[in-house]
């Protein structure tokens, strides 16, 4: 085969495999630019046509590749390191979608397990945006103290949807964790609760997980499991 009929069959076998569309001698005329009138090009799709590299779905259809046409494609292919590094560049923005939706899965679940574990409300920050999703609030909802002074939960619950992640970002949070018990809030909303909050990594993203609930808290039993959390991450 001639170059510029193989030039062209290339030319349909890439438009077919990108639009999945039969490709007609007008768009192959428009869209590459081989030097030659559109009649040349329709003498040259026939004749790849007689010799079985294109096909005519019917008859108002332009052509597509055949088997026989994807086999010289294969039989004289070569990979040039520009489509490896494309490749690569797809690979790793595909690797980190995939990775970030697992880790907000396996966030979510830890979160779940936890605000059960603890009877407090349970959040942590997602890796991709500067947000938080917190877990359990019917579970303060229930404390006494919450029942008798309404007023409190709904300031709470104000800043869970509104302005809990400026809040953590203010906070000093070590690898060991760190515990905010009422007045030692920043917060005035928060001083009728405490806030415990660790550090935690999970394939290559970065976050805060942490318990917020009454300041009559079982401080050693809600510490412990959050450190039980964060390790879970890790398994």
């Amino acid at each position: 085969m001639d170059l510029r009929k193989r030039q062209i069959l290339e030319a349909i076998i890439n438009s077919f495999i990108q639009s999945s569309n039969p490709v007609g001698s007008k768009y192959i005329y428009e869209s590459y630019d081989f030097g030659v009138s559109p009649a040349t090009i329709r003498n040259e799709m026939a004749a790849l046509e007689n010799e079985g590299y294109i096909t005519q779905p019917h008859t108002s259809a332009g052509r597509v590749p055949t088997s026989m046409a994807y086999r010289m494609l294969v039989d004289q292919m070569q990979i040039q390191n520009q489509l490896m590094e494309r490749v690569k560049r797809d690979m790793t923005k595909v690797r980190q979608e995939y990775y970030l939706k697992k880790t907000k899965e396996k966030l979510y679940d830890t979160v779940a397990i936890l605000a059960g574990v603890t009877d407090n409300i349970s959040f942590a920050t997602l890796p991709d945006k500067n947000h938080i999703f917190y877990i359990g609030i019917s579970n303060i909802l229930k404390k006494p103290e919450f029942i008798t002074q309404p007023e409190k939960a709904t300031q709470v619950i104000e800043i869970l949807e509104n302005d809990l992640f400026n809040a953590l970002s203010d906070l000093d949070i070590t690898e060991e964790g760190a515990i905010y018990i009422g007045e030692e809030n920043i917060l005035p909303e928060f001083q009728s609760c405490s806030l415990l909050a660790i550090p935690y990594r999970h394939n290559g993203f970065d976050g805060v997980m942490g318990i917020l609930g009454s300041t009559r808290m079982d401080y050693p039993y809600n510490l412990a499991a959050l450190r039980t959390a964060i390790q879970y991450l890790l398994d």
